[in-house]
């Protein structure tokens, strides 16, 4: 898959990959657990010379000796895990379709969260509670950053 684009919540950093995209993985360590906020760190391998920034730049914090994380200074976005000269993971999340960008491989297990496995199991809202939610979703303004291409952003108003 080449072509595909994506960037941070507010478009301050956008990216494009001009190669394939390479293995797609979930790190459980306590670092990506930091990183992200979240349970795990989602991210895909890209060679650097395939990923081209097309907008803005990102920061980076080195969170180890070995390794910086890029991320967007203006809005916090978690954007990339820099281990290697030669390749570069970005979070899948950043992509504006991460969808078919599927994990093949976890790693760092052994910090896992002990109930992130059972996730799934958790149960869902009823369609008259998700409705509800729909419609006030559908009050709020969004501020973030579409998940396409955009000539111009933020846009003039």
């Amino acid at each position: 898959m080449s072509g595909e684009t994506g960037g941070c919540q507010c478009g301050a950093v956008r990216f494009k990959v001009t190669g394939e995209l390479g293995r797609a993985s979930i790190c459980h360590c306590r670092m990506c657990q930091k990183a992200f906020g979240a349970f795990y760190g989602p991210l895909v391998s890209i060679k650097i010379d395939e990923l081209e920034w097309t907008r803005g730049e990102r920061k980076r914090f080195a969170s180890s000796d070995n390794v910086d994380r890029g991320f967007c200074g203006d809005c916090g976005t978690p954007l990339t895990f820099e281990w290697s000269p030669h390749v570069i993971d970005v979070a899948i999340g950043a992509f504006d379709d991460p969808a078919p960008i599927r994990p093949v491989v976890q790693m760092a297990l052994e910090s896992a969260v002990p109930w992130v496995a059972e996730l799934a199991d958790l149960p869902a809202k009823t369609p008259e509670e998700e409705a509800k939610m729909q419609a006030h979703y559908a009050t709020i303004v969004s501020h973030q950053h579409p998940d396409h291409e955009t000539p111009e952003w933020p846009p003039r108003g």
